[in-house]
């Protein structure tokens, strides 16, 4: 099949998007959707020079976007500025200078050391959540662990109640459907409701920490440093938006990708078991294979060629990092999954450059505590549904299983 046969607004494309994938790399490396006119980046090395131009390719595009899909002055929009806080750039959606000022408190939080601190408390929330479902011989990966693991840690960074964990998800779900571009008119009026209550709890938490620093995530994103300037209420609601998504459903994402390719892969999983040493490049074949941010988006500041095609000043740019992740011309065999593959850690799951995503070293622990842990106390692990069963949410930019029924042995 050819490029024109596939759209990525289909939900079907979207649950199975390498096919698609694999023809824009052979034929149209740079493709303009008819959609809506977003210019999608597929080939590794092209990746690389879109992320490496920070001046041609700016993140300041918010407002190229909101135009593309006719989003500027929706009612959601009006909603947002009347009765809470408007959404502004923030850290991803910036450029430096600007970008340094929010990129350097989010520096302080994830820090290699911290992690390092961190391994034994992840360590135990990992072999708690195992403890909750192993005697059953069977779950629901994704609702029992894959969700919960990320989920405690940022909530208990963030500082706030376990308890609230529920309300933790449903607004990252929200915050995550609105990043997709695949909702419904009501499911988007339904998510700005969301948005709304995630604006107003955190905005009750930003005030107590200013008065209370504590020692957790949010009182290091408000303290300002000497040299620094603060972040305004719009500035930390839209920070904490992304760090929100970013530390909650990729990692879950990557988690439940993690255990279905092993499933699907019983020569791997039983490589892995026998050989632990492979756990770390293992994660990073799983973040390569299956990457849980499939693309983001860039603006074009001038008019520029790349891949054999001109693209003009102000068009929105997708750099797809999941096709990258899967360039022929960078990975033999790049759709086998080898957990002993020797490039695997030159994945740009986590992006690359200025916009390096702040978390990766967390993200990667959890998912090295998590199947160090699973692979030890689980046996026999298989689908306790079909294949056909299993189902994405749809989403233009993210990859996420919905549920991953398996049964397994206990060891």
């Amino acid at each position: 099949m050819s490029v024109s046969d596939y759209s990525l607004t289909d939900p079907a494309v979207q649950e199975c998007p390498y096919p698609f994938y694999e023809a824009m790399r052979r034929e149209q490396p740079v493709y303009r959707m008819p959609e809506t006119g977003f210019y999608i980046v597929s080939r590794y090395d092209d990746l690389k020079e879109v992320l490496r131009d920070v001046d041609t390719f700016s993140n300041q595009f918010t407002s190229a976007r909101a135009k593309a899909i006719g989003a500027a002055d929706s009612p959601i929009t009006k909603m947002y500025q009347t009765k809470g806080w408007a959404p502004v750039p923030a850290l991803q959606q910036t450029d430096p200078p600007v970008h340094t000022r929010f990129r350097r408190p989010i520096d302080r939080t994830f820090t290699a050391s911290r992690v390092r601190e961190m391994v034994p408390y992840i360590d135990g929330i990992v072999s708690d959540l195992i403890d909750g479902f192993i005697d059953n011989g069977e779950t629901d990966f994704v609702e029992s662990f894959a969700v919960p693991l990320p989920c405690y840690v940022i909530a208990d960074q963030f500082g706030v109640p376990r308890s609230d964990v529920p309300k933790l998800k449903k607004w990252s779900d929200a915050l995550m459907d609105q990043i997709g571009m695949m909702m419904s008119p009501e499911r988007e009026q339904q998510v700005a409701d969301e948005i709304l209550e995630f604006q107003t709890y955190f905005d009750g938490v930003f005030e107590d920490r200013m008065k209370n620093p504590q020692d957790d995530m949010l009182s290091d994103v408000v303290t300002v440093l000497p040299g620094e300037e603060a972040l305004d209420m719009n500035e930390l609601l839209s920070t904490m938006s992304q760090l929100l998504t970013g530390g909650n459903d990729t990692t879950t994402g990557s988690l439940a990708e993690g255990m279905l390719l092993l499933v699907q892969h019983p020569d791997q999983m039983a490589k892995l078991r026998a050989d632990p040493s492979f756990i770390k490049n293992f994660v990073e074949e799983v973040l390569r294979i299956e990457s849980p941010v499939q693309g983001l988006m860039r603006v074009t500041t001038r008019d520029v060629e790349l891949g054999g095609t001109v693209i003009p000043k102000g068009a929105v740019v997708v750099v797809r990092y999941a096709s990258a992740n899967r360039d022929e011309a960078r990975f033999d065999c790049p759709a086998e999954f080898q957990i002993d593959r020797k490039d695997a850690g030159a994945h740009m799951a986590f992006g690359a450059g200025i916009h390096f995503c702040p978390g990766a070293m967390l993200a990667r622990q959890e998912m090295i505590s998590a199947f160090s842990q699973l692979l030890d106390r689980l046996q026999d692990v298989e689908l306790s549904v079909p294949e056909t069963e299993l189902a994405h949410f749809p989403s233009m930019f993210h990859r996420r299983l919905k549920s991953l029924p398996i049964r397994f042995r206990k060891a």
